[in-house]
């Protein structure tokens, strides 16, 4: 009877260990792409290239030379067209890093964050000290909207894929609805070996 139970708890042990989880700490810099869809990497790397591109591009420029100021740029809908779940927000946040960083352009809160800190100013005005309240209309209006769409184009065929990202950004000055730059980045990914959902 004791034999039995022991071997019993030895397998018991064992289904155990089979089924613990590993895990490994990476840099998380470090491009790992496990199933061919839109991962971190993507983001960053999209962000980084388009931006670069906008702040290189004319407009820039110009917009110095006519106002002898600094861009002031806020994020408006990036849609998701994809066959995927894609977290826009996350994107966004990549462009706004890259553009703050650059010191080349201004950025302003997202409308919904600007709704947040109206509703603290709101309560400010009832609660805080006066000598610590903000004070209504102060807040800088942003010259240009960064928006955009992201769409894919899926071929398979049994067990291989293409997958075709194309993130299309556009910066439109908000006075005169002009776009003012506008850039197509692209990512191809050939997927084999994995059943890929269409």
């Amino acid at each position: 009877m004791k034999k039995t139970l022991l071997i019993g708890a030895a397998i018991f042990a064992l289904v155990l260990c089979g089924c613990s989880t590993k895990v490994t700490r990476v840099d998380a810099g470090e491009t790992i792409d496990l199933s061919g869809d839109w991962n971190d990497a993507d983001s960053r790397m999209t962000g980084e290239t388009m931006i670069k591109d906008m702040l290189n591009s004319p407009w820039l420029a110009r917009f110095y030379a006519a106002n002898k100021k600094t861009p002031v740029l806020t994020v408006g809908e990036i849609k998701n067209l994809s066959h995927e779940h894609i977290n826009t927000e996350t994107f966004i946040g990549d462009i706004q890093y890259a553009i703050i960083n650059s010191g080349e352009a201004k950025f302003i809160a997202s409308r919904d964050d600007r709704f947040d800190a109206r509703e603290e100013r709101k309560e400010q005005d009832q609660y805080a000290r006066e000598d610590t309240r903000k004070k209504e209309r102060q807040e800088i209006g942003a010259d240009f909207i960064v928006s955009g769409v992201i769409n894919t184009i899926i071929d398979s065929e049994g067990k291989t894929a293409v997958k075709y990202y194309q993130v299309d950004l556009m910066l439109t000055n908000i006075e005169t609805q002009e776009i003012v730059w506008r850039k197509p980045q692209k990512i191809k990914k050939l997927i084999e070996n994995k059943r890929v959902r269409p």
